[in-house]
């Protein structure tokens, strides 16, 4: 009886303290579930910011610092580097000059962590997402026609074995081909009304093109 007593409390012990450590453990990732949201104001100029970091991959060729190449990591890289802070230093070596840059977004705490925290399906936050991942865990469905696009969002093409993500930037569409050479980077940038006629008609965005699944909003940002 007593040996029995004494394991049932030591196991009563051992499952308080692995509920505190689970409890702690939670803590020191960014809660990817809570909704966290950014301003009116703050989205514009999100949004602004992310026009811009994309603009210039395409024109300055890929950041160092964007290691894997493909469609949704410019996604990744392009968010990241919106929602932090451009100081002197990460203004320098993005070559930009403080007369060329948006407004900072002036993130509190909670939104700061919005930074390299992806949803993922269990629940838990990751630095790394898929293309897939981004739309259903990060973002939300805005509709199939193009004229409800707004800067930043994103368009979402499933072609079965494979997904794939442009960034919508108003008269144009910015992607990574997901491929590199040599002589190519796979960066692109193409206008509207050019996807709109591409002879592949599986990238076309319109409405009765089944593999094009609409455009989507990150989830961070006001409806």
């Amino acid at each position: 009886m007593l040996r029995s007593a004494i394991s049932i409390l030591l196991f009563a012990l051992l499952a308080a303290a692995a509920g505190k450590v689970l409890a702690l453990g939670a803590t020191t990732v960014p809660a990817a579930d809570q909704k966290v949201m950014l301003s009116v104001e703050q989205s514009r100029h999100f949004r602004d910011w992310m026009l811009r970091i994309v603009q210039e991959q395409v024109r300055q060729g890929p950041s160092p610092r964007w290691v894997q190449r493909d469609c949704v990591s410019l996604v990744r890289y392009a968010v990241a580097e919106s929602l932090r802070q451009h100081d002197a230093r990460w203004l320098h070596a993005n070559g930009l000059s403080a007369q060329q840059i948006p407004p900072e977004l002036n993130l509190d705490a909670g939104q700061q962590n919005l930074r390299h925290a992806w949803r993922m399906s269990d629940g838990s936050a990751s630095a790394y997402v898929s293309a897939i991942g981004l739309v259903q865990e990060n973002s939300r469905f805005v509709s199939k026609d193009i004229n409800l696009a707004q800067p930043g969002d994103l368009l979402f093409f499933d072609q079965g074995d494979e997904q794939h993500l442009m960034v919508w930037m108003g008269g144009m569409v910015a992607y990574h081909t997901g491929t590199v050479t040599a002589q190519d980077n796979g960066l692109r940038a193409v206008p509207v009304s050019q996807l709109l006629r591409w002879k592949d008609t599986r990238w076309r965005p319109i409405h009765d093109n089944p593999n094009f699944a609409g455009i989507y909003r990150l989830a961070f940002l006001p409806r």
